[in-house]
């Protein structure tokens, strides 16, 4: 299916990871809110999924319905993202990484 777009589902695994990660409000100096993420980040990233899964690196060999992003953001210094393909051939975003250690 390389060339075509996919459907992509966001699952309520990845907002709460996100919800986990990020506060509701910004932080004093700034730091980005999941609501930031949701806004800025993720609208990238399942735009790179929805073209792009077939050409992200496996994340279990011989498991190639399992793709893994990792990327810098614009909000976040760093964060992964797994996607699942589905039976109907949408991708699902099951998992969510963001890295914080540059950040504050």
């Amino acid at each position: 299916m390389s060339g075509s777009r996919r459907a992509v589902r966001v699952t309520s695994d990845l907002f709460r990871d996100l919800d986990r990660a990020l506060p509701t409000e910004r932080g004093p100096a700034g730091q980005p809110s999941a609501i930031d993420f949701q806004t800025l980040e993720l609208l990238r990233i399942v735009e790179h999924f929805a073209v792009s899964f077939d050409d992200l690196p496996e994340l279990f060999p011989d498991r190639a319905y399992y793709r893994l992003f990792i990327a810098a953001g614009m909000l976040v210094p760093r964060f992964s993202v797994i996607g699942q393909l589905a039976a109907d051939g949408a991708v699902e975003l099951v998992q969510l990484e963001i890295d914080l250690d540059a950040l504050w």
